[in-house]
Order: C-alpha cells, then sequence, then structure tokens
C-alpha cells in the first residue's frame, strides 16, 4: 500500500509519527483526499500544515484491517509556533515560568541550538491535537462525499467528522524508550517513596499528574489519621460510645488537609506552567447540535439550541429522573434493613457461629447492590446529560458530575445515616461502615486490578499470533505498524472522573463516621497504594495514551471535597451531641443540647470558612512571582505603546 504523501524513511515513515488518526474503513476516496489536503494545507490558506502519511500493513496484514489509518507529525518550526499559539507557558532564564514566543525562543531555559528538544512528546501531541480541532471550514457546505454532513464557515472540521462517525478516533503514539523509563519508576519496583511526578506529567501531561498528585497527597494525609485510629480502636473497641476525641480530630484534619491541597496544587501547577495560563476559547462538543445561526460572541455561524429548551428537559426530566432514582436507592436500602433485621432475630434466638455470620451476608449483598446500582446510573446519567444537549464540553461535564455526585452520596451513605441518626446504633453503624467500606474496596480492585491486567495479556497474546514473535509494546523491535496496531486496540483512556469520584467516596467514609471505625483511614491507604499501582499499570500498559490536558487544578472535583468537609463537620458535631459523655453534661434538658450542638457546629463552619480564608490558596512566593510577571507585560505594553505613539508622530511630520 502506497503512503500518501511522501514515501521513505526508517521504519516507513518519513518524519516522526505523533498522533494516529483513524478514519471508517469504507470512508469515501473524495472525503479523504480533501481531508488530508486541508491538513497539509498552508495556514494562510487555512489548513493546519501538517505533516500527514498513510499507514503501511503490517507483519502479516490481514484484509480486515482498516487502511485508513493515517500518521500525523509536524517539522520542528510548526510545533514552535504552536507553542506559541496554544499559550505554552515554559521556563525562562530568569527562572519563572513565561508563555513561550518564537521571538524570544532563545531566552527560554533548555532551548539550545534550534530547540530540538525543548518540547516534550506530550506537548508536541497537545499542539497537533489542538490545531486538528482548530481546523474549520472555509466555504465548503459539506464533507465530499456526504451531503448529509453539513459544513458551514468556521465549522471544526474534526468535530463534524466525529459526530458523523467518520473520523474514529484520534490518539497519540506512546514513546517506547519513554513509557520504558516511566514504567520502571512508576510501578515495576515496589518502593516506600514519592510517585515521579514530573515524569508522569512530561509523559501524560498535568491533568494526569495532578491526579496522582492528589492521590498520593490525599493518601500521606491519611496517615496521621490511620496511626491514631488504630490504638483507638484496638483499646476502645468494646465501648462503641468513646468516640468524642477521634470526632473532634477529623473536624480538623478534613478543613486542614484541603486547603492545604490548594497550595500545594498552586504550586505544582506553577511549577509546570499552567497556574497563570489562559484558558482557550470553548468550541462546541461534537455531539452539540442545533438550528444553524450566528454565535453573538464569535460572529460564526453555528448551530444554536435554546437555553430555554435544555432548561426545560433538565427540569422536567433529568431532576424528576434524579430524584426517581434516590427513591430506588430508599427503597432498597429498606430491603437491606429488613433483611438485618432478620438476620439479627435468627441469631439471636440460636447464637452460633454461622448464624454470626450471617450478621454480615446482609451488609455485603447491599455493599454489593450499591454498586451495581452506582454503574447503571452512571450510563443513564450519561445518556441524560448527553440529551440536554449542552454546548461546551466543561458544561457538559459539571452537570454528568452533579448528576453522580447527588446519587453517589445518596447510595452509599444513606444507609449510615439512618443508622446513626434514626436508629442510634453505633454498634450497628461500624459493623456497616466496616463490611461497605471492605467490600467496595474489594470490587474495585477486581474491577481496575485484576481485570486490566487481564485484558492486557490476553491482548498482547492476540497480537504475538499476529506478529508470530512474542513482543510487547515497549520492545524496541515492534515495527511501526504493528505498534500503531496494538495502540489502537487497546482501551480508551475516558479521564479522571471515575478516579477522583472513588477518591471522594473514600474521603466521605473517613471524614464522616471514621470516629465509629477508626480503622477507615489504615484500609483507605491500603486502597489508595495499591490504586497508585493499579493506576499507574492501566495508564502505561492497558490503554491508549491520552492526550495531554493542561490542567491549573482539579477543577469541580475541589468544590465537591469541600463539600463534603462541611458535611462532614455537620455529621461529626450531631455524633458527638449524641454521646453519653456530652449528654451527661445536660441530663435534664435535651433542647438545650441541641442548641449548644449547633452553636458550635455553626461557628466550626464559620471557624472553617475564616481558615480557608486565612490560608492563601497560592503561596506567598508564587504570588510574588506572578505579580512581577503581569507588572513587567504591563511595563512592555507601555513602552510599545509609546513607540508606536513616537512612530506615528514622526510620519505625520
Amino acid at each position: 500500500m502506497m503512503l500518501r504523501g511522501s514515501s521513505g524513511g526508517s521504519n516507513g515513515c518519513s518524519f516522526k509519527p505523533l498522533v494516529v488518526m483513524e478514519l471508517a474503513s469504507k470512508t469515501n476516496e473524495e472525503a479523504i483526499a480533501w481531508l488530508l489536503s486541508r491538513i497539509k494545507d498552508k495556514q494562510q490558506n487555512g489548513g493546519a500544515d501538517l505533516l500527514v502519511e498513510q499507514l503501511g500493513p503490517g507483519v502479516g496484514a490481514q484484509e480486515k484491517e482498516n487502511p485508513n489509518v493515517f500518521l500525523v507529525g509536524a517539522s520542528w518550526q510548526r510545533l514552535l509556533l504552536g507553542a506559541e499559539e496554544g499559550g505554552l507557558f515554559k521556563e525562562y532564564s530568569d527562572g519563572s515560568m513565561r508563555a513561550f514566543t518564537c521571538a524570544n525562543q532563545h531566552n527560554f531555559k533548555d532551548f539550545k541550538g534550534d530547540g530540538d528538544g525543548f518540547l516534550s512528546m506530550a506537548e508536541c501531541q497537545y499542539i497537533i491535537k489542538h490545531e486538528l480541532d482548530t481546523l474549520r471550514a472555509k466555504d465548503e457546505t459539506h464533507v465530499p462525499g456526504y451531503s448529509q454532513a453539513k459544513l458551514y464557515p468556521g465549522k471544526s472540521i474534526t468535530r463534524r467528522l466525529q459526530s458523523k462517525g467518520i473520523l474514529i478516533q484520534i490518539f497519540p503514539l506512546h514513546e517506547k524508550e519513554g513509557l520504558k523509563r516511566l514504567s520502571f519508576s512508576w510501578y515495576k519496583k515496589v518502593r516506600l517513596s514519592l510517585q515521579p511526578l514530573d515524569d508522569i506529567r512530561h509523559y501524560f501531561g498535568e491533568g494526569q499528574a495532578l491526579y496522582f498528585g492528589f492521590l498520593e497527597y490525599f493518601t500521606f494525609a491519611l496517615i496521621p489519621m490511620a496511626l491514631i485510629g488504630v490504638p483507638y480502636y484496638l483499646f476502645d473497641w468494646e465501648d462503641y460510645d468513646k468516640y468524642v476525641v477521634f470526632a473532634v480530630f477529623n473536624l480538623i484534619w478534613c478543613t486542614l488537609i484541603l486547603e492545604l491541597w490548594k497550595r500545594c496544587s498552586a504550586s505544582l501547577a506553577y511549577q509546570w506552567g499552567t497556574l497563570s495560563r489562559k484558558k482557550a476559547f470553548e468550541e462546541p462538543r461534537p455531539g452539540f447540535h442545533g438550528v444553524l445561526g450566528f454565535n453573538p460572541v464569535t460572529g460564526r455561524e453555528e448551530p444554536l439550541y435554546s437555553n430555554t429548551k435544555r432548561l426545560l428537559r433538565i427540569y422536567l426530566v433529568s431532576v424528576p429522573f434524579v430524584l426517581l432514582c434516590l427513591y430506588l436507592s430508599l427503597y432498597v436500602m429498606m430491603i437491606y434493613f429488613q433483611m438485618e433485621g432478620w438476620a439479627l432475630s435468627v441469631h439471636d434466638e440460636e447464637p452460633t457461629f454461622w448464624t454470626g455470620v450471617l450478621l454480615f451476608i446482609p451488609s455485603i449483598i447491599y455493599a454489593v447492590v450499591i454498586e451495581i446500582m452506582n454503574l447503571i446510573y452512571r450510563y443513564a446519567a450519561e445518556f441524560l446529560t448527553g440529551w440536554e444537549n449542552h454546548r461546551l464540553e466543561s458544561s457538559h461535564q459539571n452537570h454528568l458530575v452533579l448528576k453522580v455526585l447527588v446519587f453517589n452520596f445518596f447510595n452509599c451513605f444513606a444507609s449510615l445515616f439512618y443508622i446513626a441518626f434514626i436508629m442510634q446504633d453505633m454498634v450497628l453503624l461500624r459493623q456497616s461502615l466496616a463490611t461497605l467500606l471492605i467490600t467496595s474496596q474489594i470490587l474495585n480492585q477486581i474491577m481496575e486490578a485484576f481485570l486490566p491486567y487481564w485484558l492486557q495479556r490476553r491482548r498482547n497474546k492476540k497480537m504475538i499470533r499476529k506478529v508470530h514473535k512474542k513482543r510487547t509494546l515497549e520492545d524496541k523491535e515492534l515495527p511501526l505498524a504493528e505498534q500503531v496496531r496494538l495502540e489502537a486496540d487497546m482501551s480508551t483512556y475516558l479521564g479522571t472522573f471515575d478516579d477522583y469520584l472513588e477518591q471522594f467516596l473514600l474521603f466521605g467514609y473517613v471524614s464522616l463516621f471514621s470516629c465509629v471505625y477508626p480503622l477507615a483511614a489504615v484500609l483507605v491507604v491500603l486502597n489508595n497504594v495499591t490504586e497508585v499501582y493499579s493506576d499507574a499499570f492501566k495508564m502505561c500498559r492497558v490503554f491508549k495514551r491520552p492526550f495531554s490536558d493542561p490542567a491549573a487544578n482539579i477543577g469541580v472535583w475541589q468544590l465537591a471535597f469541600e463539600t463534603m468537609s462541611v458535611i462532614a463537620v455537620v455529621t461529626n458535631c450531631a455524633l458527638i451531641g449524641m454521646s453519653p459523655q456530652v449528654k451527661a453534661y445536660f441530663p435534664e434538658s435535651e433542647l438545650q443540647l441541641i442548641l449548644w450542638i449547633v452553636a458550635i457546629e455553626h461557628g466550626l463552619l464559620a471557624f472553617k470558612f475564616i481558615l480557608s480564608f486565612l490560608i492563601p490558596d497560592v503561596p506567598k512566593h508564587i504570588q510574588i512571582k506572578l505579580a512581577r510577571l503581569e507588572f513587567e507585560s504591563l511595563e512592555a505594553l507601555k513602552k510599545k505603546k509609546l513607540l508606536e505613539a513616537s512612530e506615528l508622530s514622526k510620519s505625520i511630520q
């Protein structure tokens, strides 16, 4: 099969391939030729000015292999120009982080010679993805050969091709040597040291590095609670009411760690050049549809959808659906309590070892049912959020996160709140929390560690049969065509949504009720240690390489964790008020006890919000650097305006 582009070069490609673009196997030839010409055309002509070639057949190629797989790259100067257009921040010669410009390229640290190696492969792939996403239609009315794929001036070509199923996938290629080094330093050896966050960021981008940074930070933050919880559990395990001290510690802990994380996150983001980076103007999502009209902001012609219709869909369909799901969750919870009561009655009638085991069966079944319900609801929430037809990806994600968090919080914690504050049974609360936590962690480990490992082993065996040699993705001798085909068959990484959701629920278990089960922090620490290795393995061996996400923080999840910490303050105050030690101080007036607890709870919430103002989100030294950079930018702008004014006055004279 001939290449659609320049031929020759090592390994069957005349340039260094960075991104793979796969079209449907039966894509119209006219559409392919048109798309490739637009990708290769010069920028001044409306093209992306990128290099593209068709992937040749692999070893033992079969007829069923998709021939429409293309490799995309760029010249080095084009990548540097893309870095400037994309607003990438790099380290300047004075140590500060500044937006890269080609005019000042030699003043940036590590820029040597022609700058080869100045940009990481992840950054180069991000630039190419950005250029492909912003490739726009000119005067075409539709994709050639596809009259139903409508186009209009300014429409993103790749997004239209994706929405019509013509463009199957775009993904960045793995870098064999870089992946091997990262794998060895990250998960191939067991060690009690920090994760290589800079290497993770260099290979996968800032969004991934921030998740693993948060996972590491959260795990270390749990260690003091775990160290206190073990002796607290061992020496006080029979008295379920002596939890006041631990609850007070909980209140302080959940507030401090989130405030300190914001500072840690800001330090990492500044170090990586994303803290002050301006966010690119968001384009409509590929699935967004509407009536063609003019965007009042951009002035371009694009689909428009009535916000009133979207709100009607949200409040008349989505909200009632979520409420219905919450009702079903409540119904399942009541069935669980009926099963719990039946098991307890059987045990009371004839206490034996087996009836003692039977006491844990309802909680285990309920924990499994919770995981199944969460999974089913997740698919329903994704469908509903897509049906609401949000224009921007960020808006789509925020609505999806809100739906999923509300249901998961209710589904996972409603029974614990009922036991704690309605039944007021601390023995059952401890038992239920332990069972829910342990069962959910076992299920997560099966889904996140053992299943991906089995899938990866099966995929490798399939690939070995195809190439007739025992090679894997990390082997140097694997031909380019086989590497691309192997990666194309890998699972697509769907982002950090599920990872943050899992940590959110674990944070809830620890911050809300760990005072009655102090070993909760220990279990979460053990879970997170294995989570680091299983997630690292999946990122390197199971999933396609994701495009770099230049994130400055963990986004909406920061708000989610802070909301959970507020609920934790209220919950722990209520648990303290229910303890016999505190009740003993108010033997005659329960109302007085309630008033005191409410007053303390309000005071703690006020202290929490004051603390959030007293502890700056960005460390002082970084604030100074950002202020200095802003001052220099304003001074440079003034000098530019004075120079222009001087030149204008000279021309007039």
